[in-house]
């Protein structure tokens, strides 16, 4: 269950690719799946051990052949990696849980080659309010380590032109699992033994093993409007600008990508920031 579209990550087999937060390395098998290699980062030791596990069964397989995956332990914050170490990152449903998501942000550019691009991917603002809304227990500070904020897109936008990336182009994802979590949220998020909660989640496990062509349909009706995740995909800087770094295959830009990719460039300029040749 991908949230982010490899085509728009401008994915090419051989790169090298980071998946930061990687939980289960759900996008980390993607990866290796279309030839380019993988970090798989998490602060999760239990995670890790999963995701090793997990690609020696592909192995054994013949699910991948020579691409590889590694795994290393990491804080988002602190990186133990590179500069320009990776030609792409992934970054999916970590940010709402940060703290310092500028620090984070930071970070992601530092160890981003020059003209890499980043895929960020966070709760939508409108079934993430109504999650907020309809129950405490989803969130901080009643969830240790829980969603710690709400972004909109314009708030994301401004975060990564922050960081010396240039936003490009956009789109959400999971539109089913958004009435999933508001149901979850109504009846408490910690009662997974409601019957609707089962049922719901019978439905989501059919439509995600199976791909029916109806849940198809209605996925991509509803996602735009009911989303559960948006996907923001950002170039670094200057290299998109001064060099001319082409955008993501299937990008097209609009007047609100090319404010976004000025308003990096010129908090370049402003900034001094030095990227690493």
């Amino acid at each position: 269950m991908d949230t982010v579209d490899y085509r728009l990550l401008g994915l090419a087999p051989g790169e090298l690719v980071l998946d930061v937060g990687c939980g289960s390395g759900r996008h980390a098998y993607g990866v290796v799946r279309r030839g380019a290699s993988a970090v798989a980062c998490d602060l999760g030791r239990h995670e890790l051990v999963e995701v090793r596990r997990t690609v020696t069964a592909m192995r054994a397989a013949g699910e991948i052949g020579g691409e590889t995956l590694e795994c290393a332990a990491g804080d988002a914050r602190r990186l133990p990696f590179a500069d320009g170490a990776f030609d792409r990152i992934i970054a999916a449903e970590i940010l709402e849980h940060v703290a310092d998501d500028a620090a984070a942000l930071a970070e992601l550019a530092r160890v981003l080659r020059p003209g890499g691009v980043l895929a960020v991917t966070v709760p939508s603002w409108g079934p993430e309010k109504l999650c907020w809304l309809l129950s405490e227990e989803y969130h901080a500070p009643a969830v240790p380590d829980g969603h710690v904020r709400i972004y909109t897109l314009r708030r994301l936008r401004a975060r990564l032109a922050a960081a010396g990336l240039a936003p490009r182009c956009h789109h959400r994802a999971h539109a089913l699992h958004s009435p999933y979590w508001w149901l979850r949220c109504a009846v408490g998020p910690h009662n997974d033994g409601h019957r609707l909660v089962r049922v719901y989640h019978r439905l989501l496990t059919w439509e995600i093993e199976r791909r029916p062509w109806v849940a198809r349909v209605v996925e991509r009706t509803l996602r735009p409007l009911i989303g559960k995740s948006v996907v923001l995909y950002a170039v670094k800087s200057p290299t998109c600008a001064s060099r001319g770094a082409a955008a993501p295959a299937g990008w097209r830009g609009g007047r609100a990508d090319r404010r976004a990719q000025s308003a990096a460039s010129e908090h370049h300029a402003e900034s001094g920031l030095r990227v690493p040749a």
